[in-house]
């Protein structure tokens, strides 16, 4: 069975995404059957590498998702509930941008504000989970602002006046629409999630990919493909996809428990 190995940790590998070549030690042909088995006997042994990757995978994605939510979920909630925004289509347009952001773009723009010459090299960020978490943030923000501002703008329009009829405040308004609209939320932190969990190229610029620091799941994708070792690399990948998808199922769950309740 293969192990994670690695190399010694490197100050400044983020550049190396094309490199040297490996020298091909695994056949691509038949490489799916093995990564199953490697996937599965990597898991079951809970080799301490695996584990100490797939937990900073987590915690870097998941913290950079509750930041996302946190400033995202009100952010596109407002939006959604203001009639008369102000350059509104300049808004969406810029926001659109924004949930298309090449990853390795917003890498380069974290990588030259937290370097040494930029404005926040003081906090001494790179090649750090901070600088890690920072970079997916700015990735999963817009995604969620903008999926929630959709969600919320695809609610029935009568609402909002029956609940001023009603007496609702704009706190019970606003969490009333959230609700309707929760399947759009959590379809915007799904993809958040997915964008944030996915992404290779900024987290390679801005962490650095270094062993027992900052490799997470698709970097370590990235240095096993470009060792030849396939197996390794496709069962690294399933591991990638089976996270996401646990995430996501929990994610369903968690709308589907809300709507009896709401129902009644």
């Amino acid at each position: 069975m293969a192990r994670l190995s690695s190399s010694q940790p490197q100050p400044n590998p983020p550049v190396e995404l094309i490199g040297e070549r490996a020298d091909l030690n695994d056949e691509p042909s038949g490489t799916l059957g093995r990564a199953l088995i490697e996937a599965l006997q990597l898991l079951a042994s809970g080799d301490r590498a695996l584990l100490d990757i797939l937990g900073l995978t987590l915690e870097v994605s998941l913290a950079a998702l509750l930041i996302a939510a946190v400033i995202g979920l009100p952010l596109g909630a407002t939006l959604g509930l203001t009639n008369r925004l102000p350059l509104r289509g300049l808004v969406r347009a810029v926001l659109y941008t924004g949930m298309g952001l090449p990853p390795v773009v917003v890498g380069l723009f974290v990588y030259l504000l937290l370097s040494r010459a930029g404005p926040f090299g003081e906090l001494d960020w790179l090649f750090t989970v901070r600088a890690m978490v920072a970079a997916q943030t700015i990735l999963a923000l817009p995604l969620v602002v903008g999926l929630t501002w959709a969600a919320v703008e695809s609610v029935d329009p009568e609402l909002r006046p029956q609940l001023l009829a009603l007496g609702a405040t704009r706190g019970q308004i606003a969490a009333t629409i959230l609700r309707e609209a929760r399947a759009g939320v959590l379809a915007a932190i799904a993809a958040a999630f997915g964008a944030a969990v996915s992404e290779v190229g900024a987290v390679m610029l801005v962490g650095g990919n270094i062993e027992g620091q900052t490799r997470v799941l698709t970097t370590a994708i990235v240095l096993e493909t470009r060792r030849g070792r396939f197996a390794l690399a496709c069962a690294l990948g399933l591991v990638l996809l089976l996270v996401s998808f646990v995430i996501n199922l929990a994610l369903l769950r968690a709308g589907e428990r809300r709507t009896p309740a709401h129902a009644d």
